[in-house]
Formats: C-alpha cells, sequence, structure tokens
C-alpha cells in the first residue's frame, strides 16, 4: 500500500465517491498503469479524463478527477478535486513530509543531469530503500508525480529538476526540500529562452531555494559559473561542496585512464581517496562522477560500496547506451557499435560525445578493412540566435578530426556540415526521418557509429532504424 482513501482525500482536499480503499501506486499513463494505482488525469497535449474509463478498465484503484468524465459511471472509484494538478502537487508534498527519514538529493544541469540521478539511484538503493525520479520526469508535473510515489520508509529520495525558463525550479525545489542538491554545471543550452548565459545560471541556481537549512549544494568547480554559483548559495547559509579537477574541488579528479569503452578513475572526495571503474568512457562521464559520489557520501552512504557500485552503472538508452549490432545472424564479426546519445544535445555535450566516439575503436572484419568512426548528428535546439554558430563551431572541436565521416540533419547542422572537409561529409537532410535511410545503407561492419541531437530533433528514429539492421540481414 502506497495511500490509504483517508490519507488521500486529507492530503489533496479531494471528495472521494464510490467504493474503494488504499492504492498501490501513482499513474498518469494508462499504457504502464499497474492494478491498484491511483490514475491522475492530467491536462497536457492531451486530457487525461479522456482517458480514465481505460485506466478503470486496466485495474486502476481509483483515479484522480476534476469532474465525472464521459463515458465513466457516477459511482465509479473517484477522487474529486477541482485541479488534478494542484492535487497532485499537494499529494507529492504530503509524501515528502512523511518520509521523515529520507535523505533527498535534488539533480539539475545543463547536461548529465538525468545520468547523475540514475547513478546514484544505481549505488544507492544496495544500501537502502532508495526512491528516484523516472525518466526524465523533472517539470512542473514530473517532480510532483515522482514525490506522489515515494513510500514512507524511503531512506534516499533522488530527484531530477529541470528548467527551458526561469522561475521553473524554484518551485519544484521547494517541494522536494532537498538536503543536497547538485548542479553538474551551466552551458549554452536553452540559450534562445534566455537573454544571456548568466541568466542560465540564474535559473539553474533557484535549485538552492529549497534546500533544507545546513544542506549542501554541490557544484562543478571547473565551470565558468562556479563564482556565481557560490555566491548564492553562500548568501543561503549553505555548505558548498565542489567537484572537477582543479585543486581547489573537494572532490577532485587525480588521474583517469580510458579504454574505447570503459574508464578507470583515481579521485579524492571530501578527503577519502577511491579508486573506481566507469563502464563507460569520456572525461565528462569521470567528472560527473566525482559529484555522484560526492553526495552520495554527503547522505550518509558507504563511499567504498557506492565507488564498486559505480562499476554496475552503465548509462541508459539515449544518453550514451552502447550495443553490437550483427549485420548477419550467424557470423559475430559482422556486428557495428552504437553509442546512443539520440536523446538530447547542447554545444559542450555534443563535443563531449564526439571525444567518447573518439576514443571508440572501429573493428576489423575478415577480409582485413577497418571500420570506421561515424557521427550522426542532428540540430541543438533552442540556442536562439546563437544557432548556426555554435553549430558551425561543432566543425572545428578537436575531437571531430578523429571522425572519419558525418551525417546530419535539420537546418543548423546543415552550417555544420558545410563546414566540414569535404572527405568527412556524408549526407544532409532536411530531417531525421528522411536522413535515415541513407545512414543504414552506410552501415558496415566494424563501424562505430554515434547518434546525437536534440529531443526535438528526433535522432531516436535512427537509432531504431540501425537496431532494425540486426534482425537477420546478410553480411555485406
Amino acid at each position: 500500500m502506497l495511500w490509504d482513501r483517508d490519507t488521500l482525500v486529507a492530503a489533496t482536499g479531494g471528495v472521494a465517491c464510490g467504493a474503494w480503499g488504499a492504492v498501490k501506486g501513482v499513474s498518469i499513463d494508462t499504457r504502464t498503469i499497474q492494478k491498484g494505482d491511483l490514475f491522475v488525469a492530467l491536462k497536457d497535449t492531451r486530457d487525461g479524463h479522456d482517458f480514465v474509463g481505460a485506466a478503470l478498465e486496466a485495474g486502476a484503484g481509483a483515479a484522480l478527477v476534476s469532474h465525472v468524465p464521459e463515458g465513466v459511471a457516477a459511482d465509479a472509484p473517484l477522487l474529486m478535486a477541482d485541479s488534478p494538478l494542484f492535487a497532485l502537487e499537494s499529494l507529492g508534498i504530503a509524501a515528502r513530509a512523511r518520509a521523515k527519514a529520507a535523505k533527498v538529493i535534488a539533480v539539475t544541469g545543463s547536461a548529465g543531469k538525468t545520468s547523475v540521478k540514475d547513478a546514484l539511484a544505481s549505488i544507492l538503493s544496495p544500501q537502502e530503500a532508495t526512491h528516484a525520479s523516472a525518466k526524465s520526469y523533472n517539470n512542473h508535473w514530473g517532480v510532483p508525480l515522482t514525490l506522489a510515489r515515494m513510500a514512507q520508509e524511503t531512506r534516499y529520495g533522488i530527484f531530477e529538476i529541470g528548467m527551458n525558463h526561469s522561475g521553473e525550479i524554484a518551485p519544484l525545489t521547494r517541494m522536494v526540500r532537498p538536503h543536497i542538491a547538485v548542479i553538474t554545471n551551466v552551458l549554452p543550452a536553452h540559450l534562445g529562452n534566455f537573454d544571456s548565459e548568466a541568466d542560465i545560471a540564474a535559473a539553474k541556481a533557484e535549485i538552492m531555494e529549497g534546500v533544507m537549512p545546513g544542506g549542501h549544494i554541490v557544484l562543478n568547480r571547473d565551470n565558468r559559473w562556479f563564482d556565481l554559483l557560490a555566491t548564492k548559495a553562500q548568501a543561503l547559509g549553505l555548505n558548498i561542496i565542489s567537484f572537477g579537477e582543479g585543486a581547489e574541488a573537494s572532490a577532485r579528479l587525480l588521474k583517469l585512464s580510458q579504454k574505447a569503452e570503459s574508464a578507470s578513475v583515481e579521485a579524492d572526495i571530501l578527503g577519502e581517496r577511491v579508486l573506481f571503474k566507469l563502464n563507460t568512457a569520456g572525461r565528462h562521464q569521470a567528472i560527473n562522477a566525482l559529484a555522484v559520489l560526492a553526495a552520495a557520501k554527503l547522505a550518509g552512504a558507504d563511499l567504498a560500496r557506492c565507488a564498486l557500485g559505480l562499476g554496475q552503472w552503465k548509462p541508459g538508452d539515449g544518453r550514451g547506451a552502447r550495443r553490437r549490432i550483427r549485420l548477419d545472424a550467424i557470423d559475430p564479426k559482422s556486428a557495428f557499435l552504437l553509442i546512443d546519445e539520440s536523446y538530447n544535445a547542447n554545444p559542450a555535450s555534443v563535443v563531449a560525445a564526439l571525444e567518447t566516439l573518439s576514443l571508440a575503436q572501429p573493428d576489423k572484419t575478415p577480409t582485413g578493412r577497418l571500420g570506421r568512426r561515424i557521427a550522426v548528428l542532428g540540430d541543438m535546439l533552442e540556442l536562439g540566435g546563437e544557432a548556426d554558430r555554435l553549430h558551425r563551431e561543432i566543425a572545428d572541436a578537436p575531437p571531430m578530426q578523429a571522425v572519419d565521416q558525418v551525417f546530419a540533419c535539420g537546418p543548423h547542422c546543415k552550417t555544420l556540415y558545410d563546414a566540414l572537409p569535404k572527405a568527412k561529409r556524408g549526407a544532409w537532410m532536411p530531417d531525421s526521418q528522411s536522413l535515415a535511410p541513407l545512414v543504414k545503407a552506410e552501415m558496415h561492419a566494424g563501424d562505430v557509429i554515434m547518434v546525437k541531437g536534440s529531443l526535438g530533433s528526433a535522432m531516436a528514429v535512427i537509432v531504431t532504424a540501425l537496431d532494425a539492421l540486426g534482425h537477420g540481414r546478410k553480411k555485406r
């Protein structure tokens, strides 16, 4: 049981109708609803009230609604509230209040926040009851939904908080009330929605406003906006913990040895030296790991176990996940390596992904042919008037020198593509849908291919197309 009926009514201020009791979970999606869940009928791109009947048929224990939906019986198990979103927020606040033993960590940043959140969940869950945001549920409904799902016995709560505009993080962090907040970095992401990068830093700094008195803020010491963020933290009386490569960092990278698909890291975490392995390459992943371990230690976790646990964590789909795709169902040497970075992109994360690609080692085919490093890039969005310049600069990024061929899509990526040497140009198309068949046709055994772009560029279309090549296609 997650919530009983009386507590739900008290927490939401709603009115219970029909016969129902406790609920086991909270859901907003009929496609993933579990038996006994409370279905919340939110209004977003679609009105959740249109799906209440389907949710109840799928086994929902009750539905949180503003009115009895058409086709739903008046005596159905319903919880009536003027605003389901406001009621969900109230439920989340109640969940946070009752989880008195939980150490709560909130994570934001221009890049890496989901990976940091996922890594924290991976290393903390073997130690104590851990609750974390699902997927990238980091917005005005995702954060209260994640809170509402948090069990009373939770010992570690990990929340991702995102934003596209100023003023969005502040109300969410005040709901979460973290003991520890992490800002992974401040980069020119969503620049089109801000007057300057300094304004982005100020928006990220809003996460500090909800930190519990005497709490900690974990900041990237190598980021150009560290001083601005630290000044706000000092004004709020927070304990500043920094991470990075410099000697002043509280969590400091001492040594990094990288291979094609892994890295060995030596670090000093708040005065304690640790060695650990990462099942992914890229200096940015090692730097993020410092923030993960610092936050975990501040939360009271066993640092040695956390460092060991990082060796079991792997990036998720769209965030650096790797898989070998065989072009022939029988011949194991017929594979190419896919690095899936398709979820999102900004200038710094694209350069980091290219660095990861540059470290990957193409294989030799049975004929002796060496595979290629191929980058498939989609537009980086929300960069405003700087978009074309920032795309063009990617062509001159140092790790681009190790890339053999580039495929690109989107109007801004055209400037990147045209700035490349002709020998590197694979193809450019207006969108990912039209680029996908060209990329598929170019794949050979031994290749390493990295796919990266903003979510709105729909680069997952290309990942899906490449995955489909692994369904028994004959060797070429």
